[in-house]
């Protein structure tokens, strides 16, 4: 993602997330299924299953043996094409999913997607009254107006759901279940425009929610039967929260990107946008504080479907996007959404708990490659400090950014200052006595280009890990400027120097084990550290666009975000944040097989996000999937196809005001991975 101060993409969908998060269906030995696109957000309600009784087995007869699984095999879908320009607009699965058992059977699925809501519907609070889906509300929970077209003033509500996880809670207890309650959380990112057209991207703080759904044990389809909005007073508000994932405890792991610059210069555009998100969330443009933001909140969710909020601020004060956590429940790794980005890397003290712990930074060796046939590159970490969250709260209400460094943007001509690229932009930076600490959690990005980091990837994303084979995942969104030798923000001793860019992106593979050191010869206490880096999977950028007009090839990924692996199916979920294919898609790339398929068509202009592979609920299995802003037209992407679909995407999504919070499904029952 990336807004209008980061480096120029072809579209701010960048700044965007497509809310992609649609649940799996589970698997079962059932008839094969009808496909389902969905059409206007609202998706098809699938009517309830009633499976007839299994026969008894005749007297004295052997029991057939269960069938364990094992495997899972997709089969892709085509892109769609103008000749059938409505299954551009909308969510379009034509894609099936193929489970096979040891007893030699399997059963075959269509997908099909459906949505919980489009944000901007009026859902149930459980209470007895409705509540705006996707609303924006201030630091009391008040309902924040758009006010900008006179006598159409209402709520403002999110067009841009992202990070989504899905859980189950042992004890969990909420009116109107009928079946088993499952709960979703979701987040909002952020609002893209006011009814007058006017950019609000950065300036309301994002909601998060607390979906309460009710799973069907016949079908394991999952209904919305009450939405919470969580409390943000206590963190402050949150700023533009991306992707999320689910912690090894149940918890809900947010983000914070594109951490508000302390050092914004007053008039400037991070200026301007910090000051209207201050208004927005206090109602006084002077009294947010930069330092609170660009940090980890944690939601946890309670069992009658409400839930909390606690902020982690040693975790790096970095563009957060989507961090893992290892199967020790200690260690967490890190992307970093940012040019001039970094791969970090927190090490808790405690299982189960992200209040405290040791914060690190990867140096890599020279010879980092985009190649999938090239050596991995070696990676060592360099340690930024240990502390607490509640002793880096207080440093961020106590000092101001001067307090910490000294930054100047133009060469002082003083040898006492060191030169680094922050977000593409020469800043000459002096660290101010005794600051180590704040600098390396409330300046993170500046302080490790002080400590030697690698400090040149443009827009690492999600991050998700193989937990069989010990390997981690991490998207680049890009792979150009900082990491090009002379590139936008480039320097040679970050050891990044690629020889030409790749806009399409690609997906980076990290070998993880213990027995580490970090670069001061201390050892590191976990057995998950990233110890090489290898290109998996990558894009490929077209000489020049194709008819529809993607710059990337199609028919592979392009502008890789949101990751997610399942253990048990062998596949790498990826979802698109693309200014290269025309409409953005969700793969399965299966790691065994080598196998890639596209599984679903998010509407064009919009953005694939709310990713989560869920191998096991109840029996039932699900793949969440939202999108985000549909209809945000890129002049130069969509210009062989905005003028078809534009009145056929507005219609969808009200005005291209909506996006859909939903999940991957089949027709007529969910997924299982069992019979």
């Amino acid at each position: 993602m990336t807004d209008s101060n980061k480096a120029p993409v072809a579209s701010r969908r960048h700044a965007l997330k497509l809310l992609g998060a649609a649940p799996m269906l589970p698997l079962g030995g059932l008839a094969f299924l009808t496909a389902c696109g969905g059409g206007g957000g609202g998706g098809q309600a699938f009517p309830p299953i009633v499976l007839p009784p299994a026969p008894a087995p005749a007297p004295g007869a052997t029991p057939a043996p269960a069938a364990n699984f094992v495997s899972a095999e997709f089969t892709g879908m085509a892109a769609p094409t103008l000749a059938a320009a409505a299954k551009m607009a909308t969510t379009t699965v034509e894609s099936t999913l193929k489970v096979s058992f040891d007893n030699g059977s399997s059963t075959e699925y269509k997908l099909a997607y459906q949505p919980f809501f489009l944000t901007g519907d009026m859902v149930s609070d459980g209470k007895g009254s409705q509540i705006l889906a996707g609303g924006y509300v201030d630091i009391n929970n008040k309902p924040i107006i758009d006010a900008s077209v006179a006598g159409k003033e209402r709520q403002f509500f999110s067009d841009s759901p992202d990070g989504t996880s899905l859980l189950a809670l042992p004890n969990a207890n909420v009116a109107g279940v009928k079946g088993k309650p499952v709960f979703a959380v979701v987040q909002f990112e952020y609002n893209t425009r006011d009814q007058s057209g006017a950019d609000t991207y950065g300036v309301l703080p994002s909601p998060i929610a607390v979906l309460t759904l009710d799973q069907d044990q016949a079908t394991g389809k999952l209904s919305l039967v009450k939405y919470h909005n969580v409390d943000m007073s206590s963190a402050h508000g949150l700023w533009i929260t991306c992707g999320a994932s689910l912690s090894p405890w149940n918890t809900h792991l947010s983000s914070e990107e594109y951490e508000p610059d302390a050092f914004a210069a007053a008039g400037s555009s991070g200026d301007k946008q910090f000051k209207a998100y201050s208004k927005n969330v206090f109602g006084d443009e002077t009294k947010a504080n930069p330092y609170h933001y660009g940090h980890l909140p944690e939601v946890t969710v309670n069992p009658d479907g409400t839930g909390s909020v606690k902020k982690h601020y040693c975790m790096g004060r970095i563009s957060h996007e989507l961090i893992q956590v290892m199967p020790d429940q200690r260690t967490a790794i890190m992307g970093d959404d940012y040019t001039n980005g970094g791969f970090f890397m927190f090490v808790a003290d405690k299982e189960k708990d992200l209040s405290a712990g040791t914060l690190y930074v990867a140096k890599y060796d020279a010879g980092y490659s985009i190649n999938p046939a090239a050596a991995a590159t070696r990676i060592t970490w360099i340690n930024l400090g240990h502390a607490t969250s509640a002793e880096i709260e207080n440093l961020a209400n106590t000092l101001k950014a001067a307090d910490i460094m000294d930054v100047k943007t133009a060469d002082p001509t003083d040898v006492s200052y060191t030169k680094l690229f922050a977000n593409g932009v020469a800043n000459w930076v002096k660290l101010q006595p005794g600051m180590e600490k704040a600098a390396a959690f409330l300046e993170t990005h500046r302080y490790a280009n002080l400590k030697g980091a690698s400090m040149a990837f443009t827009k690492m994303e999600g991050t998700t890990v193989n937990i069989k084979d010990k390997v981690a995942y991490s998207a680049l969104q890009n792979i150009q400027d900082s990491m090009v030798s002379g590139g936008k923000g480039w320097s040679a001793a970050t050891n990044i120097a690629l020889p030409k860019k790749l806009s399409a992106g690609g997906v980076m593979a990290h070998n993880l084990g213990g027995g580490q050191k970090d670069a001061d010869g201390t050892a590191i206490n976990s057995e998950w550290v990233p110890m090489q880096t290898r290109a998996l999977i990558v894009g490929e950028d077209l000489p020049t666009p194709d008819a529809l007009g993607n710059t990337s090839n199609p028919n592979t990924i392009g502008n890789p975000d949101n990751l997610k692996f399942s253990e048990k199916m062998r596949t790498l979920f990826i979802g698109e944040d693309s200014s290269s294919h025309v409409n953005n898609f969700l793969w399965a790339y299966n790691v065994d097989t080598k196998k890639l398929s596209r599984l679903m068509s998010i509407p064009a202009g919009g953005e694939s996000t709310g990713l989560h592979a869920v191998d096991e609920i109840n029996g039932w299995t699900y793949i969440m999937s939202n999108f985000q802003h549909p209809g945000d037209w890129n002049k130069d992407l969509h210009v062989n196809v905005q003028s078809t679909l534009d009145s056929l995407v507005r219609a969808n999504y009200r005005d291209r005001f909506s996006a859909a919070v939903g999940y991957l499904t089949a027709d007529p029952i969910q997924p299982k991975l069992a019979k």
